[in-house]
């Protein structure tokens, strides 16, 4: 299987910016593959998803090492996600996955799921102001609702690729305040990777993945990731979020009017 330049291009630009930003790549890369290669929406999340299991894999490994995983956390996401994986793909395979009407949805979903990306890096520290000075941790309610963020995650990548990144460490700072930034980011990272590569193989069985495109995508954001990391010290990250915020407003939109 040949690798494409434009592909190794478009994976090496969205690893400097998750490197930069830590948003994860489906926020990009997804959206990317459908409107400036044309790729069916299906295929796009289905080879997206395998994607991010494969780089996500390494940055779990990484922060496994360096103890900042929270792993019963993860245990009551994936307890939530990996269920509503599987059924959703169901559902998806029952449809018809290269469908007209797959399309649209998955498009549909793919707009929401990143216009409410984009607010969520706007009003980030907002909203962790507001957790902050709510009510007292409670172990039974907030397990219960990680359980719940873990479903709605779940059901967000298996339809779009989006909500692992900026949505699941979102949630994770508002129900786990006491954690440092770096144990919610492992956290979610490792959640990622088995939720990842259930709805990736699902799609790979439903023929919605493109292996040449994977690697080709892998080629560039490899590499893209390092170099992006290694600048992330020296650019203004909130500028940064802000401007990125705005292009993932402008594509959500883009998507739901499409």
């Amino acid at each position: 299987m040949p690798l494409d330049l434009l592909y190794i291009c478009l994976g090496a630009g969205v690893g400097i910016v998750v490197g930069l930003t830590g948003v994860g790549g489906g926020s990009l890369m997804t959206p990317a593959l459908v409107l400036l290669f044309g790729i069916h929406p299906v295929t796009a999340v289905g080879t997206d998803l395998l994607y991010a299991a494969t780089t996500k894999s390494a940055g779990s490994i990484v922060h496994a090492l360096r103890m900042n995983v929270a792993w019963r956390v993860v245990a009551l996401l994936s307890l939530g996600s990996v269920p509503v994986a599987v059924a959703t793909l169901v559902v998806l395979a029952q449809l018809g996955p290269q469908s007209g009407l797959m399309a649209k949805v998955v498009t549909m979903v793919l707009g929401g799921a990143l216009l409410l990306t984009s607010i969520l890096l706007v009003f980030r520290r907002w909203l962790l102001r507001l957790r902050g000075s709510g009510s007292m941790p409670n172990l039974r309610r907030d397990g219960l609702l990680t359980v719940a963020t873990g479903a709605v995650i779940g059901l967000l990548v298996s339809v779009s690729s989006v909500g692992a990144g900026a949505i699941g460490v979102t949630a994770l700072l508002m129900l786990y305040p006491a954690y440092p930034t770096v144990r919610i980011v492992g956290t979610d990272i490792a959640h990622a990777v088995p939720l990842t590569l259930v709805a990736g193989l699902g799609h790979w069985l439903a023929g919605s993945v493109d292996l040449s495109m994977l690697l080709s995508l892998l080629a560039g954001s490899i590499p893209g990731i390092v170099l992006g990391s290694y600048l992330a010290p020296r650019v203004p990250e909130r500028g940064l979020r802000l401007a990125l915020a705005g292009v993932l407003m402008v594509v959500g939109v883009k998507l739901l009017a499409s």
